[in-house]
């Protein structure tokens, strides 16, 4: 996958193979590096390489130095054809190549088996048993440590070493002295015995063999090797799942005719069928018909969302109703899901800081370990000990030394929170967003489209006591509002439309609208007027106007033929999940400011509904971006929720941007994380995820440095046994895979504690900013 060139740069994600632990990533890093311009960041979970170069440099230059680099390099497939799922209906993973290992490993175990419990237990063995281990062995040291050995050469070709250098020279070395002693050293004879302890020990007149190590070590290796591809594979479900939603094929209507073509047809503008349980094939608007639409599998939200003529669908959605017709607005990479997907695979190609640090380690790790284990040979020798204790010690050192659990601490861990993340409808661009959502302490809050719905709705109508009655109003205000484009107009239009579906509003004739007043025509022979509220009203609608203007919503008055016949109270609602979300927050630590573009009057109202002590009111965009300066300097660190062009600024300005995915195109592109169906509560939960998914990382790198400081130890003093060595190798990286994985069944909502509601009954509240 090839980005367009930004400026004079441009992005090429590669497919790098033959990677097994962080010194692979941080040699394909170094040599991508030496070209100039470029860099690069290497995942070694996804088993992908994000190349920034310039324009000029070719894709194909990229693949090469990967290749000279040692390892196998190719550009992505492109998106239609990684979408078909594999025939059989198994995880896509594996391929020709997954199921050669598997046999590899397969046979492998069959051989090594009987020379594990052989070696083991003294009391089996049998006249002449070592020669039968032998020649089980000898398959295993050679065949089926073969990717070993082979990727080990192949590094020394290129004057690299990595872990399959290790275990490479461990095999070879257990394998080698066995054959010594079996040959020249006596262990031959048919009455041999070899007894076995799990630390090292050596010595008497017959050499020992260490067969039992030149298997175990191939075997559990790639047993770790093969479990872990498993549970690395699981860590990236979810984004697969993700993928896995796109339609495959769609009907579309032609001509009056139903035609069904594959989705990469599907053009903006036709108009395709959705039958009831088919998922929507692509973003559209609904042309006929009505339904209810599952969209859980994409924004995580569980409640069935209604649709008609005229309002947006999101492509995946379920058709959980009726059949629909939909005019696509968006196709391939444009539409919502897509955009999700990219979100989450970028946010899976960077690295934490601490990751950083972790690559640089295991970048010398390698050589270091290497050259410790000939110290160690040397030392032991040197002191006049029997040389199979100072050959077990250095084999030991060779297999336990293990850098894979370092390459795997951070991308295991972004793979499953970034995918548990989109799940929850939470999409986080990166590992830096991640950490800066772990510190934030301030959070700055748009009201309207963020706390608020954004859209003007009727909240209250209070008719005179002897006039023509509520719903006689209603009509003839929204059938005089049908001419104007006001919000506060349009409100009153459509609740009369919904209030009363079996009165159509009538036309209205001598339409006139003045600005800062209200409206005026005829409707059915009479005169209609809707004003703002004044002085003057009757007794029973100043009470009303009182209560609206202390609830900061917009008082309008309808005349009918001159008389006062109803007071109208228009306002912005607050979402139903602001009071919890704020509330979560503060929990958090987090404390909550308001900045908002409306009036001081609405804002202080919201404010105090929802517990906000610091507001802001009457902010342009302008005041916004300034006061994010001033809490930044203040020593807060700061994020910015917002949803408007208006907060673009601000979200930009911010240690980090939360957009709202019902927001602006501006907004999202400013921000860092991006809260899919729009729900503030998913702020209080991608704080959380933030701070679990860095915990993980921090404990994967604990135990992956260590591991390694507890062990090699041991193995140099010769407390530890190469078989031995190759199991607590495995478990190290399976441990890391294993704490990632737990990312995966992490819960959003967070056992209650104390009120989860205001004590006073929540009200609408005010204009939009």
């Amino acid at each position: 996958m090839t980005a367009e060139p930004a400026g004079a740069l441009a992005t090429t994600d590669l497919i790098v193979g033959g990677m097994t632990c962080a010194a692979c990533v941080n040699r394909v890093e170094k040599r991508l590096a030496r070209l100039e311009g470029v860099s690069a960041t290497v995942n070694l979970a996804t088993g992908r390489a994000r190349v920034s170069h310039p324009a000029g440099i070719a894709a194909e230059d990229l693949v090469a130095t990967v290749e000279r680099a040692g390892y196998t390099a190719e550009l992505p497939a492109p998106e239609t054809e990684r979408r078909a799922p594999s025939p059989s209906g198994a995880e896509e993973p594996e391929g020709r190549e997954g199921r050669r290992e598997r046999e590899r490993l397969l046979i492998t175990a069959l051989l090594s088996l009987p020379v594990l419990v052989l070696s083991m237990v003294p009391a089996l063995q049998f006249r002449n048993w070592q020669w039968l281990c032998f020649a089980l062995a000898a398959p295993v040291a050679a065949w089926g440590a073969w990717p070993f050995h082979r990727r080990a050469l192949r590094g020394l070709r290129h004057s690299a070493a990595t872990m399959d250098t290790l275990v490479s020279l461990g095999v070879a070395a257990s394998f080698s002295w066995s054959v010594y002693a079996l040959f020249l050293g006596g262990a031959g004879e048919p009455g041999m015995r070899m007894p076995f302890t799990l630390l090292p020990s050596a010595g008497g007149e017959v050499a020992h063999v260490y067969l039992e190590a030149a298997v175990g070590v191939p075997l559990f290796v790639l047993t770790g090797r093969f479990l872990e591809a498993r549970a690395r594979r699981g860590t990236g479900e979810a984004l697969r799942s993700l993928a896995g939603l796109a339609a495959k094929d769609v009907t579309v209507r032609e001509n009056g005719q139903e035609l069904r073509i594959p989705i990469e047809r599907l053009r903006v503008g036709q108009e395709f069928t959705v039958r009831p349980g088919e998922r929507v094939a692509t973003d559209g608007v609904v042309v006929s018909g009505n339904s209810a639409l599952d969209l859980s599998l994409v924004t995580g939200e569980s409640d069935p969302v209604e649709v008609g003529p005229g309002q947006a669908v999101t492509g995946a959605a379920v058709n959980a109703g009726g059949l629909i017709t939909v005019r696509a607005t968006a196709v391939g990479a444009d539409t919502q899901l897509a955009r999700i997907t990219q979100l989450v695979t970028e946010a899976q190609a960077g690295k934490a800081r601490a990751q950083r640090l972790a690559d640089r380690v295991a970048g010398v790790f390698v050589p270091v370990v290497l050259a410790l284990a000939v110290t160690v040979l040397g030392f032991w020798l040197g002191a006049g000990a029997d040389p199979q204790a100072a050959l077990t010690a250095s084999v030991a050192i060779l297999v336990v030394a293990c850098p894979c659990a370092l390459g795997l601490a951070t991308p295991t861990a972004l793979l499953a929170a970034t995918g548990r993340g989109a799940q929850l409808g939470v999409l986080v661009s990166g590992p830096l967003a991640l950490e800066a959502l772990r510190h934030i302490d301030t959070v700055v809050l748009d009201k309207t489209g963020t706390l608020t719905t954004g859209h003007m709705t009727v909240i209250e109508v209070t008719p005179v006591a002897d006039g023509i009655g509520r719903d006689a109003v209603l009509r003839l205000a929204g059938a005089v509002e049908q001419g104007s484009e006001h919000p506060l107009g349009r409100a009153l239009t459509t609740y009369a439309q919904r209030a009363l579906p079996a009165l159509p509003l009538p036309p209205v004739t001598d339409f006139l609208a003045t600005p800062g007043v209200g409206v005026r025509g005829a409707v059915e022979g009479r005169r209609v007027e809707v004003t703002a509220a004044g002085d003057g009203l009757p007794a029973s609608l100043a009470v009303a106007l009182a209560a609206a203007e202390e609830s900061a919503r917009t008082p309008v008055v309808v005349r009918v033929d001159g008389a006062v016949q109803a007071l109208i109270a228009v306002g912005d609602v607050l979402r139903p999940g602001s009071y919890r979300a704020v509330d979560r927050l503060r929990r958090l630590g987090v404390e909550p400011v308001l900045a908002t573009g409306d009036r001081e009057g609405t804002a202080r109202a919201v404010a105090a509904e929802l517990g906000v002590t610091e507001v802001h009111a009457g902010c342009s965009p302008e005041d916004k971006a300034d006061l994010v300066r001033r809490l930044k300097r203040d020593g807060r660190r700061v994020a910015v929720i917002g949803d408007g062009v208006n907060d673009a600024a601000a979200l930009a300005g911010a240690d980090l941007g939360i957009a709202m995915g019902s927001g602006t195109d501006a907004a999202i592109g400013a921000a860092d994380v991006t809260l899919v169906q729009g729900d503030i509560e998913a702020v209080a939960a991608a704080v959380r995820l933030a701070r679990r998914t860095l915990g993980t990382i921090r404990t994967n790198l604990v135990w992956a440095f260590g591991y390694n400081a507890v062990t090699v130890p041991m193995a140099a003093v010769g407390w530890l046994n190469p078989m031995v060595a190759a199991a607590a190798m495995s478990v190290s990286s399976l441990l890391v895979v294993g704490n990632s994985l737990r990312l995966r069944a992490w819960e959003a909502s967070p056992r209650p504690h104390g009120p989860r509601r205001p004590r006073r009954p929540r009200r609408p509240r005010g204009e939009f900013a």
